[in-house]
């Protein structure tokens, strides 16, 4: 059975519903409300990093677009906490770059790259719960902002040279404390609630609660949604208990090791439990770099091991 949600997630409709055209306006309303801006979708682009595999991404979901401006909107949802998550951003949009280069272009026809990143962990510190970083480069004498001249303002139809790199987005759900002081607010709710708040006038929301709502799904798109909920919550529960084990392993690895010859039984132990989780994450369907970060264990490792199953 289904929870008591109205909406299907965000993560499943980007996947399943939003990446056809009749649906556009949703994501338009979601982009326009974070960037202030009357955002139009023109087409959903494909790469390596959002192509669906033989194993689904349980820890995250690529959505990649183009707007009437040529821009390039990445949207990644993480789940499951990962120490390297900044570098992983800054990967994603690299990528994003670089896909865009033919041998014959020049460096100008780089279209600007927005990678909006929905996360529903505490990564970094902070109080805030939607940051947003752009690339500025300041005088280290005259403390000034370094700026476009006019015929490079009047080329690249820019103002600034942040305007032309690549603009993050981090929005931290979980830190949202579902007040809704405006109509962004209102997207942020629904992001944590899988509910469109009552009397919400956020672009888009109207069309999600419409398009969205599991009761309107077909038998086999409620089929596929309910085997993904269950996917994805075998997931957590897995990353969840394997957490605890390696911590109460730890603690009795320290209390044991207090003993003569038992720091390689110790050793030998957790190798065999990481072992052991790892084959259960496969048979789990579970990404292998998020099995990576798990144990800590190398891709290629866990590559290796899977094949000698």
């Amino acid at each position: 059975m289904i929870s008591s949600r109205k909406l299907v997630s965000l993560d499943w409709a980007m996947k399943k519903i939003l990446r056809s055209k009749a649906n556009f306006g949703i994501l338009e309303g979601f982009l326009s409300e974070l960037l202030f801006e009357d955002i139009k979708v023109t087409e959903i682009l494909e790469s390596e990093s959002n192509k669906e595999h033989e194993r689904d991404k349980h820890n995250r979901v690529d959505l990649k677009v183009k707007n009437t401006k040529n821009e390039i909107i990445i949207i990644e949802i993480q789940f499951e906490s990962e120490y390297d998550y900044f570098q992983r951003i800054l990967f994603g949009a690299s990528k994003a770059v670089c896909e865009q280069i033919e041998a014959s272009m020049n460096y100008e026809e780089i279209n600007k790259v927005i990678s909006i990143n929905i996360v529903f962990f505490d990564l970094g510190q902070g109080e805030d719960y939607i940051y947003k970083g752009i690339t500025t480069f300041t005088g280290l004498h005259k403390h000034d902002q370094l700026q476009l001249s006019k015929r490079q303002k009047k080329e690249f139809k820019k103002n600034l040279p942040h305007d032309l790199y690549p603009e993050f987005y981090v929005i931290k759900v979980n830190q949202f404390d579902d007040i809704a002081k405006d109509t962004l607010d209102e997207w942020i709710y629904f992001l944590k609630n899988e509910e469109v708040k009552r009397g919400s006038k956020a672009k888009g929301l109207k069309e999600a609660q419409k398009k969205l709502a599991i009761l309107k799904l077909s038998d086999k798109q409620r089929q596929l949604y309910e085997r993904y909920l269950d996917a994805k919550r075998d997931a957590q529960s897995i990353a969840s208990t394997y957490r605890i084990d390696i911590k109460w392993e730890r603690a009795r690895g320290r209390e044991e090791g207090r003993e003569e010859g038992r720091e390689e039984g110790q050793k030998m132990g957790e190798e065999k439990k990481t072992i052991e989780m790892i084959k259960k994450c496969l048979d789990e369907k579970l990404d292998i770099k998020l099995i990576a970060t798990l144990t800590g264990l190398s891709e290629k490792k866990i590559k290796k091991l899977e094949e000698s199953l």
